[in-house]
């Protein structure tokens, strides 16, 4: 969803870690091909003090310098046994935010590779005083890879990934077969895959691939499902439909 540039490795500071300000991610998120690029901006005085004080309680990195996460533990995290919904790509949160909020019966582990970003949910976390909502810093194909089992998911929303427009880049967009193939895994029977783009062309590639999926069927928002579909209309979004691009809300259910 973002436009990032080249990698280029922060300063590291005395401790040997980036400079706080910095917002790239770890060397070990691109040890293979990526569908994000990366980028540098810095936080400002709030979102870096909503960052100290909440990052400890509701964050976690997706891979450290000994490698991917352990296994999540969302009931020890959350304090609670609900159904999980993983967002990955949440971009600043305002999806993620508001339906949270308008189902406090489900956990949202949302995964973002930039700081700034996760910055500005906390931010709006804090502020709302909001619970069912956990972060994770890192590279969302690590994540379901290493840090949620088969079957523990009750929904996955993909909104706005980044298109990669250009042919050789296709190979860099998230949704590819292999991916998908993952997803489905760890939903749980009944469990929904949610994706949306503004991008024609990659909504065609994420239909053909969902709909190849032989463990996933297509669904609609008329639908009977254990996730809310309903999202908010982002600034990001709105841009899009004013110049005039469709916006395609992609849904699949995991068969039983």
């Amino acid at each position: 969803m973002s436009d990032h540039g080249r990698m280029q490795m922060p300063r590291p500071d005395v401790d040997g870690r980036p400079d706080p300000g910095t917002d790239v991610a770890g060397p070990d998120l691109h040890r293979r091909i990526t569908s994000f690029r990366t980028r540098r901006s810095t936080l400002s005085g709030g979102q870096h003090a909503a960052w100290e004080r909440l990052w400890p309680e509701m964050g976690m990195h997706a891979r450290d310098a000994d490698g991917p996460a352990p296994r999540l533990d969302t009931e020890s995290w959350f304090g609670r046994s609900a159904p999980v919904v993983l967002e990955i790509g949440s971009g600043t949160g305002i999806s993620t935010l508001a339906m949270a909020q308008a189902e406090p019966d489900l956990d949202v582990v949302a995964v973002e590779v930039y700081r700034r970003g996760l910055a500005q949910l906390l931010s709006a976390i804090g502020r709302e005083d909001v619970t069912n909502i956990r972060l994770v810093r890192g590279d969302g194909v690590d994540v379901l890879e290493h840090m949620f089992g088969p079957a523990s998911l009750t929904g996955v929303r993909v909104f706005f990934p980044d298109p990669w427009p250009k042919a050789r880049h296709h190979k860099r967009r998230l949704l590819q077969p292999a991916t998908v193939a993952l997803i489905a895994n760890r939903l749980r029977p009944g469990g929904v895959l949610h994706a949306a783009t503004d991008h024609a062309g990659y909504a065609e590639q994420i239909a053909e691939v969902g709909d190849a999926e032989p463990r996933l069927r297509r669904v609609d928002a008329s639908d009977t499902l254990p996730i809310s579909v309903q999202r908010p209309v982002t600034k990001y979004e709105g841009k899009a439909q004013h110049a005039g691009s469709t916006v395609a809300e992609l849904l699949w259910e995991k068969r039983p």
